[in-house]
């Protein structure tokens, strides 16, 4: 470029750059879903963009082999929050607004439950950060909140709450919250795998032989169709087929279309709240400068959905137009922020993160196993394992565990895990309560906030036992 102008050359820079980092990006994480596809990733609950964001680390300036330039990684560590902003963008347009008729009692028994998982890990992260890792080693008390955003909320919550910990003086808290969600990840699918061994030599399984096996029945086979797996296919199987109507153009424009108007219902919403706390100031106005947008997108999506079905009009949205652009924001965003780590940060605080992964593995596998048989009902197992993958790691892992405890789906754990799910998803896990969780422990202090979580920890667990004894009464 050294014959340009110098306005046009400055001008090709400032698009060629980010340009290169999204090209690399994909690359990594093309070359990562194909290596973990042979290694088979996915059969153990991990995602394959986990290794393309560990070979991103490799190419990074700081990494063994530096093929990336520093502005590169730059544009990737503003990735996160723009790609987690898609996903909730596209949460609850996938699918029919759920209804609530006939599962009052699973429902309220799973919200519960997920309540006291995700207020009890910042308890105990409370309670070992004030007794353990500050008398000893001296730590930020907001890493009391970082069992509960990389467990509850994982890679994305971690990656999108960095800005607000380094605007409150806790400056690696992204790097360690990010180390906290691959620990979580792993830990879910391997520990989790464990215990539903276990659960199938205690028979706590529900079911009969089939389903404590873990091996379900294959499907019968279609009238006509062929049982010998060497017939040649008919011709017409064999030419290339025509995308179907879901995934033409118009239906994915369209659908992208959907998204980016739930993304900027949640602009314009978190605009109106910055317009409002100028003029109130005071804690009001604390809490939404370190607000994210992300949060206020999934109530743009459930505003989205609710008037495309209150006017007849839901058949505009693809539920695998949605699913697909969830998956590829969602592994781009693991990319970035794994490739983004901080190495250096984690070798020196690696003794503060295996205490708080140890207490809040803890805490999950107590909560249950001890209270999931004293609070949901029938198929606690299955429930609660579905929970502690959810919880640990991703949803993702919690739905392997559930396969791997239930293959034929006779606990129905599924509906009410969902519902819960679109209730609490704005709230905790990557929602207010996770945004607003740092600006109490600085405003309050530790102590108080511990307090605060242990309080609630004791309503719902309070809540839970009396909704199961008054089950049982009534029955």
């Amino acid at each position: 470029m050294p014959y340009l102008p110098v306005s046009i050359r400055i001008l090709v820079e400032a698009v060629e750059t980010p340009a290169v980092a999204l090209v690399a990006l994909g690359l990594v994480l093309v070359v990562g879903r194909s290596l973990g596809h042979v290694l088979g990733l996915r059969h153990w609950g991990i995602p394959e963009a986990l290794l393309a964001g560990v070979l991103g680390l490799l190419v990074a300036p700081a990494g063994l082999v530096p093929l990336l330039s520093q502005p590169v990684i730059e544009i990737w560590e503003q990735l996160p929050m723009v790609l987690l902003t898609l996903v909730f963008g596209t949460l609850l347009l996938a699918k029919p607004l759920p209804k609530l008729a006939g599962l009052w009692r699973p429902l309220s028994a799973q919200v519960l439950l997920a309540l006291t998982l995700a207020f009890g890990q910042y308890m105990v992260g409370g309670l070992v950060v004030l007794l353990v890792l500050q008398p000893w080693l001296g730590v930020h008390p907001l890493m009391a909140c970082l069992i509960e955003v990389a467990y509850e909320g994982g890679h994305g919550s971690a990656a999108a709450m960095g800005a607000s910990y380094a605007s409150l003086g806790f400056e690696g808290g992204e790097a360690l919250g990010l180390a906290m969600a691959t620990v979580g990840l792993l830990i879910s699918t391997v520990v989790g795998g464990l215990v539903v061994l276990l659960a199938r030599s205690r028979g706590w399984l529900m079911g009969g032989s089939t389903i404590a096996s873990g091996v379900a029945p294959l499907p019968e086979a279609e009238p006509g169709a062929s049982s010998d797996p060497g017939e040649a296919a008919p011709v017409q199987a064999m030419l290339p087929l025509p995308p179907p109507p879901e995934l033409r153009f118009p239906a994915l424009a369209l659908n992208l279309a959907l998204t980016g108007i739930a993304v900027a219902i949640g602009v314009v919403a978190l605009a109106g709240l910055r317009l409002v706390a100028d003029h109130v100031g005071g804690g009001l106005a604390l809490v939404v400068d370190v607000f994210p947008v992300f949060p206020l997108a999934l109530v743009g999506s459930l505003l989205v959905r609710w008037l495309l079905e209150r006017f007849g009009k839901d058949h505009w949205v693809s539920t695998r137009v949605q699913n697909r652009l969830a998956t590829v924001s969602a592994d781009l965003l693991i990319a970035a922020a794994t490739a983004c780590l901080d190495l250096s940060l984690l070798a020196h605080d690696w003794k503060s993160l295996t205490a708080l992964a140890l207490a809040g593995l803890a805490w999950n596998l107590g909560v249950v196993l001890l209270l999931g048989p004293r609070i949901l009902p029938s198929a606690w197992f299955e429930r609660g394992i579905l929970e502690f993958g959810q919880a640990t790691g991703v949803a993702a892992s919690g739905l392997l565990l559930l396969r791997m405890a239930d293959p034929l789906d006779q606990s129905e754990a599924l509906q009410p895990f969902s519902i819960k799910q679109l209730m609490l998803q704005p709230f905790v896990a990557g929602g207010v309560i996770t945004v607003v969780a740092p600006l109490a422990v600085s405003n309050w202090g530790l102590p108080a906030w511990t307090g605060f979580c242990l309080v609630l920890v004791l309503i719902w667990v309070s809540l839970g036992l009396g909704l199961m004894a008054g089950s049982r009464s009534a029955s």
